[in-house]
Formats: C-alpha cells, structure tokens, sequence
C-alpha cells in the first residue's frame, strides 16, 4: 500500500470524521458508484500474497491477483506468524491493489534492463521486494527509509526475501536530491493521508482533516523535488499513494508535469477494476474497493525528458576475495566483500565503484548481502545469510525440523540433538531458516532475537499449504 502517514492526533467520534463523510467526498468523482464504494468500506478487506518465486515450490496456488504475477488471495487471513515459510521469506503478505507496481514497472520498459533503480519511501518493504523481483538480477535498487524503527522492518523483510543486488539506506530525501541524474527508475511510495486504508486501518479516518492534507502535500511536495533531480533524463518516476485526495495526487504530479515531464499511462485498467483517470491532465490509476478486490490505491507513471543512456558496470581488479575464501555463496557472480564494523558484505563486483560513491554521499546501512560477523576475531557466518537467495546450500550440512521444532526454533528455543557439532542449516521444508551451532545435546540456534515469535497461538486457521 501507500503509506499512511504518521497518526498525529486522535480525534473523538466525529461526523467529519466517518465512511459517509468520505463517501459524500468523493461523490463527485464517483457519482452514483458511492453507494458501492460505501458497502465495500463496510465489508472486510481481502488477503493477499506475493510469492518469492525464488523460493516458493509448493506449487501454483488459487485466485490469482489480475495484474501480478506473483500474487495470490487467500479465502481467509490465516495465522501467518505461524508458519515458518513467512519467516523464510518465502511470500510476503501484501495488499492486492499496490501489486499494482507490476504494471507501472512493465510500462516503463526497464524490466529486462540493468539499471539503477531507488525505491525512496521504502519501508516496510512490499514494493521494495516486488521490485526486485521484477527487475533484471544484475539491476542495482537502493531502498531507502529515514526512519530507523521503519527502517529496521524493512532491512528484516528484505533480508529475509534475500535477494542480491540490494542496498538498504538511511537518508533524508533532500541528499538524494543531490546525487543528480543518477537512477533510471525511482520509486515514491509517498507518505500520505491515509483515507483509503479505511478497511485495514481503523484509525485513518479518526486522523484525517483537511489540515493534514495539506500538511502531506507539503511533505510529497519536497519528497518529490528530491526524486526527480536524482533521476536521470529519460528515466522514469512511479508515484503511489493510499488516498484518493486530489491535492496528495495529480496536483504534484502536475508540478512535474510542468517541469517537462511525460506522463505515461498505465495500461491494467478495465477488466481488472482500476479507474484510469485523467484529472488535471495526469493519467492515474485509482483504485476503490467496490471496483476491484484490494483498498484505495492510486498510482501514476511520469519519465523525465531527455535521452536515457545504458548503465555500464566496470568490475573492480581484486586479489581473491574473502567471498570466495569463505565459500558460502554460490558462484552466481563477481562477489566483493565489503567490511562495515564487524560485518562483512557481499556485493556485485560490477556495482562497486556506484557502490562506494554512495557510501560516500549517503548513510548506507547495509551495502549488500550480509555474509559474515566477526566473533573473537573469526568470521562466521551472518544471521541473514541463511535466507540469502545465493547461498551455496550444497556446502552447508541441513538439519530439516518440522513444524513445532520450526516454531520452537523462531521463538529462539534450543533444538535437541545428538553429538552436534560445528555449524549446521535449519531447514523447513528444504527451505533455509537459521544457523544452528552445534553443543552436543543440542543445537543453539541462531535466529534474531529481534524476529522471534512471541505471541501466543492465535485462533485462526493455519496456512492452506502446511498441511
């Protein structure tokens, strides 16, 4: 979804503040649709999935979502938090209508294209995976989140997807504003009112007012001024929010509209229920949910004039690499290390030189795969690499747990064993999870504490495919 911004105030019950308010807001645009608009608030919301494709094998599932490939409803919302292939990176629970990126990306024409792509607004991480997956494995995306709570879910989301080619970042926007004609493709999830979160958030409304509004357009405004002079000429801008407000949506985009840029439309319209719109000028898709089986959406395509030239990698000479000294990464590609503190990262040799120019124009949190920690004075392997998409599993001994030792395991539980040795890879249903360390009568695992279950069984069902 786009993301709503941060509450700033509650409100007591307010007639202002309701679906009929909102409904009766958006009579204009909808005409007489507002009553099934107003039917669909009041309904539950549906849910929905994004399947890594890298690690999903359990087959195609039901239903799927229109207008992305990877992406499926669920008849239920099931107790996610218990199933050990969430936590794998497996899928990623995700809202229907912001999969809507797909179509944005294939618009562009970047898919098979080896760019530099910045997803600005990036936490918590659904479109920063969904985007990685689209573009070509040797892309570089730079995901970034100013604010440290959000940005330490969205490094344990993309962590977990485990994909290379990833930087995770820590920059206010006005410093990518800086790094001009840079990106080929940026991504601004704006923050945003929030009114069309109404279903999945039952304090969007309580926060709405027509002074945090304008308040949020002030924010897009300045996000989106940053945006565009890092991205390169002729490369494109994708814009999303959660509201239907004209003011967070086609009023900025027309700003830069005004500054030359083209907006291109985003053919997923008709059939798939998304309303293509052309207000103030700007082709936007906006989506309702009596239109289509996701929540408020709207999203828009705009490149920038200008001729865009092919990014063009140049290895960097090294003596052999600690990478490949270490051997847990397949040979996939031309892997450097790279040391930050304690932590040793794995990156495409190609993107090296981009890599370090951000490093010094930017606060970089994590420039690549996390490989390695340093224990008294040995390296061992990350936490997260046993979710990394390329690592070696052939070079790894696999202790596979079923279920309750995999939900043992996530709440940070030892694992019993007999005449466990050294370091070993827990599986669950051949999919990695952690490292275990062996301790004789048990393996000592290694899972996060920060990502450890800690509630307790919910009531509702378990996933359809854990049975």
């Amino acid at each position: 979804m786009g993301r709503p911004a941060q509450e700033r105030a509650r409100h007591p019950a307010d007639p202002e503040r309701s679906i009929a308010a909102l409904v009766s807001r958006l009579r204009k645009d909808l005409s007489t649709e507002v009553d099934g608009l107003d039917a669909a608030l009041r309904s539950d919301p549906p849910v929905s999935i994004r399947i890594n494709p890298r690690k999903w094998r359990y087959g195609p599932l039901a239903d799927p979502v229109p207008w992305c490939e990877n992406g499926r409803y669920l008849a239920q919302r099931p107790a996610f938090t218990f199933d050990p292939l969430l936590h794998a990176g497996a899928y990623y629970v995700q809202e229907a209508a912001s999969m809507l990126v797909e179509q944005a990306v294939r618009a562009s024409g970047l898919i098979g294209e080896r760019i530099i792509a910045l997803d600005l607004c990036a936490a918590p991480g659904g479109k920063s995976t969904h985007l990685r997956d689209l573009l070509h494995p040797d892309a570089l995306l730079v995901c970034n989140e100013v604010n440290g709570e959000r940005r330490s879910v969205l490094k344990e989301n993309l962590w977990k997807w485990g994909a290379a080619n990833v930087m995770i970042t820590g920059t206010a926007p006005e410093r990518f504003g800086r790094l001009t004609d840079l990106f080929d493709l940026v991504m601004v999830d704006a923050p945003c009112s929030g009114e069309g979160m109404v279903r999945k958030d039952p304090h969007a409304l309580q926060q709405w007012s027509p002074s945090l509004v304008e308040q949020c357009a002030t924010v897009q405004r300045d996000v989106l001024k940053h945006a565009w002079n890092c991205l390169r000429p002729g490369g494109f801008l994708i814009y999303s929010t959660c509201t239907w407000e004209l003011g967070e949506n086609e009023a900025r985009l027309r700003e830069l509209v005004d500054e030359g840029g083209i907006v291109i439309p985003i053919p997923a319209g008709g059939a798939h229920g998304a309303l293509a719109t052309d207000h103030l000028g700007i082709n936007a898709l906006r989506c309702y949910p009596h239109r289509l089986r996701g929540e408020g959406f709207v999203l828009a395509l705009v490149r920038k004039a200008g001729t865009r030239e092919a990014v063009n990698g140049q290895p960097v000479a090294t003596p052999r690499d600690l990478v490949t000294e270490l051997g847990w990464l397949r040979a996939t590609r031309n892997w450097m290390a790279i040391q930050q503190g304690d932590e040793l990262y794995a990156i495409d040799g190609s993107w090296a030189r981009t890599v370090d120019a951000l490093q010094r124009s930017i606060t970089v949190v994590s420039p690549g795969i996390p490989l390695a920690e340093r224990k008294a004075g040995n390296w061992r392997p990350h936490a997260a690499l046993a979710l990394a998409q390329d690592l070696d599993m052939e070079r790894q001994p696999t202790v596979d747990l079923d279920l309750d030792r995999a939900i043992e395991l996530l709440r940070g539980q030892s694992i019993g064993a007999k005449d466990a040795s050294g370091i070993a890879l827990a599986t669950y249903r051949g999919i990695p999870l952690s490292w275990l360390q062996g301790a004789g009568t048990r393996w000592n695992n290694r899972w996060p504490s920060h990502w450890r279950i800690r509630s307790a069984r919910p009531s509702a069902p378990p996933v359809s495919w854990s049975t």
